[in-house]
């Protein structure tokens, strides 16, 4: 079963079960997969969790915490579906594999080590952490 048809499950049952912060967040997630030609279901949902995070951080500072606690229970039906996040040590211990396997050393090499990051971890490491960890570990 794809992840897309996960999703249609998923929402069926949440309308069937009348949970509301269900439905709806899946409802806006399918609506935005649908308005794309081919998506990229894990980078849709990882850009979802992002604005959502972003939005928390903005609640919060203007004092509405009963939007960011919306958002965050939005953020917690949408990692459902997506791929366990890895710590930052198993980061660090990842990126410096792929370093070490890629004879690499320079920070101009960055790309490369972000693009294989990528790759093999599709999902699972947030590409700022990534970033930052690769840039501490080349010279």
């Amino acid at each position: 079963m794809s992840l897309l048809d996960q999703i249609n499950a998923d929402l069926k049952k949440a309308m069937l079960e009348r949970d509301v912060v269900t439905r709806d967040t899946l409802r806006m997630v399918k609506s935005e997969l649908l308005t794309l030609d081919k998506p990229d279901v894990l980078a849709v949902l990882s850009r979802a969790v992002k604005s959502r995070r972003d939005s928390i951080k903005s609640y919060v500072d203007g004092g509405r915490q009963d939007l960011a606690d919306k958002e965050q229970a939005e953020i917690e039906v949408i990692e459902r579906y997506l791929p366990k996040q890895l710590s930052e040590d198993e980061a660090r211990e990842a990126i410096a594999a792929i370093i070490e396997e890629l004879d690499l050393s320079t920070k101009r090499e960055l790309g490369r080590v972000m693009k294989e990051i990528k790759a093999r971890f599709p999902g699972q490491v947030d590409g700022k952490l990534a970033a930052t960890i690769a840039g501490q570990l080349l010279d």
